[in-house]
Order: structure tokens, then sequence, then C-alpha cells
């Protein structure tokens, strides 16, 4: 079903210009969400007017969708601002790409890629047919011009206007540069109005003019994917099989067998330094943040490529009867299991880490993927169980979701504040410039905790020392423009105002992004590390 042009044009053009007052020289905040709201709405209104709904199915990704835009204005953590905005950008993708069919549950992993790579594929070249439609329209109605009724014949002077002004300025900038050599008087009067413009300006306009075709290209190429793209009558796979498997089946279960062999070996071996606890960590000589580092890497890589292993002979392994289709579940099973005592070993690791060297990024980060890679697995484990291995695409997309929406919730810079905070009244290492480099996300948590009367004076004057720091920097940063407001800087903002009157006896130290602060008690910490 054809869109109708003019109308088209005209809300992919006001899509692009909205893109350029949100984004032009403006840093990240609301505009993210603002934007992309109203590319959905405006989208979904566009294709419902020409006669396109939109499936039920697709309607359940609005769900992870307004979700991961809400949290792109409130967050300001580097991984989970940048996990937000990917994801809601994945999601409305995925949305574009099943609008009509709304069979993204059944997607595979090739079919993921296949349906992003036609999107993409719409947005470079598919706009041209609408040009092009909209030329013949036009054509049209001028051939059954004098068939049409006067009434009927009326239009929107928009686009006539339009193509006036574009044929009319490079006529007039001839006349008058012609004119202008032509008589001096003319001349000077000419030269001092323009002399009343900011030059600058106007050639900034003039760019930001051409750029704003170019975003209603690409949103036009969006829209056109839903319309004729998406309704996903078949995928690949439906009718035969992508990769025909071509690996035997004793190869397979050699495979699988000497895999499943050897994490059994390993985890018998090594049971008592996976789950001995702090007593065991000094085997070999490791520290703390060794042994965590070592139980990440290495054990998160074996989990991954197990996965990829038992995902790939699947694809391509042989199973020609029932019993060698129960033989390979049976290994697939066993090993998913052994990956997932791998896994609780490498989580103990993290979480040893933790209460040793208190929370950080680089330890929180794993503790909680580790979680849903766990889940991952243990779905993994369900669908081969119930020969739904279509599924796993859908159950990977699930858990990276689900992991991008768990440090949203957990607002890991202020959970870090009040983890660190509760070790150092309990006598550990207070660490002030680590919680001074945190984002805005974690100064509600730190005046928090400057109010708290029962820390000792160290405790207290080494959060106050964090808390100026965040102070300097967020002057620097505070958002000048609304379509860079974000509700952590806001928060952050108005947490420092409660508090910025206790701390007059602190001293800002060092140069610029080299600060350092001397506290009451004559302790002098480091604004960034």
């Amino acid at each position: 079903m054809n869109i109708k042009s003019n109308r088209f044009l005209f809300v992919v053009f006001f899509l692009g210009w909205v893109f350029d007052l949100l984004f032009w020289r403006k840093p990240m905040g609301i505009n993210f969400a603002v934007f992309l709201l109203l590319c959905l709405l405006v989208g979904i209104y566009t294709l419902i007017t020409n006669g396109l709904q939109q499936s039920k199915k697709s309607l359940y990704l609005l769900f992870p969708f307004l979700f991961f835009v809400v949290m792109s204005f409130i967050r300001r953590e580097p991984l989970t601002t940048f996990l937000t905005h990917s994801f809601a950008i994945f999601t409305l993708a995925l949305m574009a790409t099943t609008y009509l069919g709304g069979r993204w549950v059944e997607y595979n992993l090739l079919e993921y890629c296949n349906k992003f790579f036609q999107l993409f594929l719409s947005m470079t070249f598919r706009p041209i047919d609408v040009f092009l439609s909209s030329t013949k329209e036009q054509a049209d109605r001028g051939e059954n011009e004098n068939q049409v009724p006067d009434e009927v014949k009326r239009k929107s002077p928009v686009w006539p206007v339009v193509r006036g002004l574009l044929i009319a300025i490079p006529i007039v900038v001839i006349f008058a540069s012609l004119l202008s050599a032509a008589d001096l008087v003319f001349s000077s009067k000419l030269n001092a109005l323009i002399a009343g413009f900011d030059t600058r300006r106007i050639s900034e306009y003039i760019g930001r003019l051409f750029l704003v075709p170019i975003y209603a290209y690409v949103i036009a190429g969006v829209i056109l994917h839903c319309a004729r793209y998406s309704k996903n009558e078949k995928l690949l796979g439906d009718d035969e099989a992508v990769l025909i498997p071509f690996l035997g089946f004793t190869e397979t279960v050699i495979v699988l067998t000497s895999v499943a062999i050897l994490f059994l070996l390993f985890a018998v071996v090594q049971f008592q330094y996976f789950f001995g606890g702090e007593s065991n960590i000094g085997i070999e000589g490791y520290t703390y943040s060794e042994y965590a580092r070592r139980g990440f890497n290495e054990l998160l890589t074996v989990a991954l490529f197990s996965l990829f292993m038992i995902l790939g002979l699947s694809t391509i392994a042989k199973r020609e009867n029932v019993m060698q289709k129960r033989i390979f579940s049976g290994l697939s099973i066993v090993i998913v299991l052994q990956v997932i005592v791998i896994l609780v070993s490498s989580y103990n690791r993290i979480t040893l880490a933790n209460l040793w060297h208190g929370y950080s990024r680089l330890r929180l980060y794993p503790q909680i993927f580790l979680v849903w890679l766990g889940i991952l697995f243990v779905a993994v484990v369900i669908l081969e169980i119930i020969r739904r291995e279509r599924y796993f695409a859908f159950a990977s997309v699930i858990a990276v979701l689900g992991f991008g929406m768990t440090l949203s919730l957990f607002n890991v810079d202020a959970l870090i504040v009040r983890h660190n905070v509760l070790r150092a009244a309990q006598g550990s290492h207070f660490n002030v410039t680590h919680l001074a480099i945190l984002s805005t996300d974690a100064v509600p948590a730190l005046a928090q905790a400057f109010l708290d009367n029962s820390l000792s004076t160290e405790v207290h004057e080494g959060i106050g020392a964090a808390l100026l720091c965040h102070q300097i920097k967020l002057e620097r940063k505070l958002p000048k423009s609304w379509q860079s407001f974000t509700l952590s800087y806001w928060q952050a903002n108005r947490a420092i105002q409660e508090v910025n009157h206790q701390w007059i006896d602190y001293r800002m130290l060092g140069k610029k992004y080299a600060e350092k602060v001397r506290t009451p008690g004559n302790f002098v910490y480091l604004c960034n590390e």
C-alpha cells in the first residue's frame, strides 16, 4: 500500500526540522527522549491514517522502549547511559522491522541480522521511491487538470511558496550584486544592511537548512520500511533450514562428551578453589583483585564459548532420529549445567572482591551481568528440553535488555556511594577520589551521607570534599538549554544547594581539571584520578 506522498513529505521534513532544533549544538539530554517519542507517535499516526494497523505482538516492544527512553534522561552513569540510548534505538528499530507482522519473538540470530540490514537499506534507498512517486502524482494531476472542478483544484500553497523562494533567492542575489556595482550609494546601503546580520549565523543556518532534508530522508526510510517490508510473512528457515546440517552425529557426540568431561574434571579439581571463600584466595599467590579478575575473564569466556558451541552444533549437527536428538539434548543440558556452576564460582569471586575492596563500576558490572547470563543459560536448558531452539535469540535479547534495565534501576553510582561509605564507617579504607569521579547519579547519595552525624570526622570531611569536587564539575556541565535537561543533573544540583552552606571551611587547590580539596581537618583529596 502506498503512502500519500504530499502529507508524508511534510511529516518527514517536520521531523527533520525537529531533530535539528533538538540536537544542533545541544548535549544529549531530554532531547533524545522527546525526539524518539515524537518519531514513534508521528510514525504510527502516519501509518494508521494510511490504513496500516500495527501488529499486537509488536506493541509489546513499547514497554522496553518507553522504559529506556525515560531512563535516558534520568541516569548519567556512563555504561547505563550508553545502554539506555542504545536499547531505546534497538527496540524502536525492532518495532519498525516487525510493525505489521509482529513475529520478532521468532527471529533467530540470522534473522535479526537480516532484518536490521533490510532496515538499513530502506533508510538508504527507499525514500527515493516516494520522491519519484510524488513527482509522478504531480504529473498525473497536471494531465487531468482540465477534468477537475475548480474547487477541487485548490491545494495547499506551501510547496509552491517553497519552490518560488528557492528560485527567487539566487536571482535576487545576482541582481543585487549587479546593482551594487552600478551605484555606490545603493552598494553602501546594501552593505550596511548586510552588516546588521551575523554572517556566521547566516552560514550556520544555511548549513542546517541543507542538513534537514538528510534527517528527513533517513526518517522517511524507516517509516516506509514499516509500511512495506515489516509484515514478516516468512522468516528465514520457515520453509527449509538456512544451513543444511553436515556434521556427523558421531563427531558431534565426541565434541560434546569431551567438553563435558573437561568441565567435570576442572570443577572437581578446583572445587575448593572455586568455593572455599576467603581462606583460599591466597592460593597461587593471588590478591583479591587478581582472583576476581581471573574468575570473571576466563570463566566468562568459557561460558560464552560454550553457548556459541551449543548453538552452532545445534545448527550444523545431523540428528536423524529421536534417539540421536535426545542424546544431543542430554549432552547439551549437562554442559549448560556445568557452565552454570562455573558462573556461580565467578559470581562468588566478584562478591569476595567487592567485600574486600568495596564497590566499583568494574566490579558491579560483571556481578550483575553474571546473574543475567545465568538466567540465559537456564532458558537455554528449558528451550532445549521443550524443543524450542528457535527462541534462543529471543531469550538472548531478553537477557541483554534485562541487564540494561537492572543497571538503570539499581543506580550503580549511588549504590557505590552507599556501600563504600558504610565500609568506611566500619573502619575500612575510604577512597574519596573514587567517589569524586562518579557521575551526578552519585551526588544525592553523597549529600545524604554528608548529613549523617554518626560518621567519623575523616569520613565526613572526605564526603564533603567529594561533594565540592562534584559542585565544581557540575558548574561546568550544567545544561544551559532545556533540550539538554536531565533529571540526574537537576537532582545533583538540588542536593548540593541543600548542603553547600556546610563546607565554607573547605578550600579548592590546584588548576582546572587538576583540582584538590583541603578540608577543615587539613586532609587533601584529589578531584580526579
